[in-house]
């Protein structure tokens, strides 16, 4: 049997000693991306270096990523699919290309794991007709014959670059880079002998890992020619390669999961075989909802956003507790088992007390109400075929219920529910999350655009200026930056005065208008802060850091701002336009959060 821990050390030593270097395990809350609302995958934090900039800890890397992936939670109750789930990943940057990609994937899963040959199956892109300048990936599935995988274990997927995506990512956006990419599969069953033939829709055949060879860019013509820098990223799940390697046909059957599986077997009095899919359910939701609670940049439950995301997800696991006619409140309980398994991830251990408070406190929020709304919901389902909007919306207002938990009951009774009818509700009475609208539980990568880079800049700028007006007690507690405001958190014990926002607003517009040169350099995290880099006050910063620098000659120092960041910046600030606070507000005791958008946003 092996272990998390085991497998984890394995691939990071392996990778090492193919003079990778480790990278730090981002937030699963990216603070300056207004695409996704969780980190997605590993490569999620490492766009701006996939895009050229150069990482400061070198061209070879590798990292194990806690990801949270909100598309897959209708898919939570099999065997394989997660909310939750940490990535193992390494990435050439400019440097490799896919022949070595291909086998140090090979050599970790073959010769390291010890993966039987005869277990083992990949596919490779198999063109588009579409796109006809972007051929079939004949070179990946040429390399893996060279490796001894028989042509009959290699299947090309034909058709990816648009609908299906298979074997084909990107760009993140409309335009970027992108690629083919070739996946690597398991046989899981054991009562039944390998086929000599890999058919990768048989449900048999797990996938283990996926190389994305990025070596093309699209253009906004949607024409595809090669990058200057062929990038390579690989990915794999831990709880999927932990299942297979210890030889079992579902994930919760692993030493991550097991404790919480049979602590919902004892709290629940019924056994896992009989009621796998609730038990699932639950296990993954809490699981996933005590990361959330627990990251670094820490957010609690709502009705907009991210917090609309874990507000579903806590009350999803009670729901399917009811099923399970568990009438204690039961959240925090498995919440301490997941926290007792992770126990290597400090911020878990550091903020429990906040997780076990703010979780419990949403259980005891959604079972005050949740028996009256079943009982109103079942009251519908049995006069009417459909629900409506309005029906929906009374469902969420009165009762708590997210709009997916309304759907998913009408399946069970096959009744259909008016989800635009809702969202319509739900607009008249407050703004919705614009992430809501175009589809919330979608998952995605950075979008650098021009507003983006414009006003991640500012936020730079609003740092510095926030700490010269009102003293040396403000310090960064996170940021938030969309298309449209930049969002700031910074320590300050008091409201801000008319008279501070005037100041803070016209030393950043001087700033603008002098049109200083933005620079980026790579340095030690020991020389930026040594330097006067600032950093965000509890973030873990690798061993070599990016330093983006105002540069400004009025200055004793020689510039205005200087801050660890890894980017997007504008090139000078004159880019930038007119700054402007719309907003501040409490975030809790002690923090401030003020709201900035810049000027081509301002309303006439």
């Amino acid at each position: 049997m092996i272990t998390r821990q085991e497998l984890i050390k394995k691939y990071l030593e392996f990778f090492k000693s193919k003079n990778h270097n480790n990278i730090t395990n981002s937030s699963l809350i990216p603070t300056n991306d207004p695409t996704v609302l969780f980190t997605t995958a590993g490569m999620h934090p490492l766009v701006p270096y996939l895009s050229g900039q150069i990482h400061p800890l070198g061209k070879r890397l590798v990292n194990i990523q806690r990801c949270i992936r909100t598309g897959d939670i209708d898919e939570v109750g099999d065997t394989t699919h997660h909310t939750f789930f940490e990535m193992l990943g390494n990435w050439s940057l400019g440097d490799y290309w896919k022949e070595d990609a291909i086998k140090y994937t090979f050599e970790f899963h073959t010769k390291i794991l010890r993966i039987p040959l005869k277990k083992y199956a990949v596919t490779c892109f198999g063109g588009d007709k579409r796109v006809p300048q972007i051929p079939r990936d004949e070179e990946s599935f040429k390399i893996w014959i060279s490796l001894g995988i028989p042509k009959e274990r290699i299947a090309f997927l034909e058709g990816g670059v648009f609908e299906s995506k298979d074997n084909w990512w990107g760009p993140a956006g409309t335009t970027g880079t992108c690629g083919p990419s070739t996946e690597m599969f398991y046989w899981k069953d054991n009562k039944k002998p390998t086929p000599k033939v890999f058919n990768p829709r048989d449900e048999n055949w797990v996938e283990i890992g996926n190389d994305v060879l990025m070596q093309y860019i699209k253009d906004k013509k949607e024409n595809y020619s090669l990058t200057n820098q062929r990038n390579i990223d690989f990915g794999g799940g831990v709880e999927r390669t932990l299942a297979v390697l210890n030889g079992f046909d579902d994930n919760y059957l692993t030493e991550i999961w097991q404790p919480i599986i049979k602590e919902i077997e004892k709290i629940s009095h019924k056994k896992y075989e009989d009621y796998k899919k609730e038990m699932r359910i639950i296990a993954d939701h809490i699981k996933a909802a005590v990361f959330i609670l627990g990251d670094e940049n820490s957010i609690t439950p709502t009705n907009i956003g991210q917090g609309y995301v874990l507000r579903r997800l806590i009350r999803r696991a009670i729901r399917y507790g009811k099923i399970l006619n568990i009438e204690i409140n039961f959240t925090t309980i498995i919440a301490e088992r997941v926290i007792e398994i992770y126990r290597d991830y400090d911020n878990l251990i550091k903020n429990k007390e906040i997780v076990l408070r703010e979780i419990d406190k949403e259980e005891l929020k959604f079972r005050s109400t949740v028996e009256k709304g079943i009982r109103q919901f079942e009251k519908l389902a049995q006069s009417q075929n459909s629900i409506s909007g309005k029906e929906a919306f009374l469902l969420f207002q009165s009762f708590g219920f997210p709009i997916e938990m309304t759907i998913e009951m009408g399946k069970e009774r096959n009744i259909d529910v008016d989800k635009k009818g809702f969202e319509e509700e739900y607009k008249k009475h407050q703004e919705l999350s614009r992430t809501i609208s175009a589809g919330t539980f979608k998952s995605g990568l950075a979008d650098h655009s021009e507003k983006t880079t414009r006003l991640h800049t500012t936020t730079h700028l609003l740092n510095e200026a926030l700490s010269r007006v009102l003293g040396p007690e403000v310090a960064q507690r996170g940021s938030n930056i969309t298309t449209e405001r930049t969002r700031f958190d910074f320590v300050f014990s008091r409201k801000l005065t008319n008279e501070e926002i005037t100041k803070i607003e016209y030393m950043v517009n001087n700033i603008v208008k002098k049109a200083l040169l933005v620079k980026s350099e790579e340095l030690s995290y020991k020389e930026a802060t040594s330097s006067g880099a600032k950093g965000e006050f509890g973030h873990k910063y690798p061993e070599r850091v990016s330093v983006y620098t105002v540069i400004d000659e009025d200055e004793k120092r020689g510039y205005f701002s200087r801050e660890i960041c890894t980017g997007p910046h504008v090139k000078n600030t004159k880019e930038i336009g007119k700054i402007k606070i719309i907003e501040q507000s409490s975030v809790s005791a002690g923090v401030r959060r003020i709201k900035a958008i810049v000027e081509d946003q301002l309303k006439a």
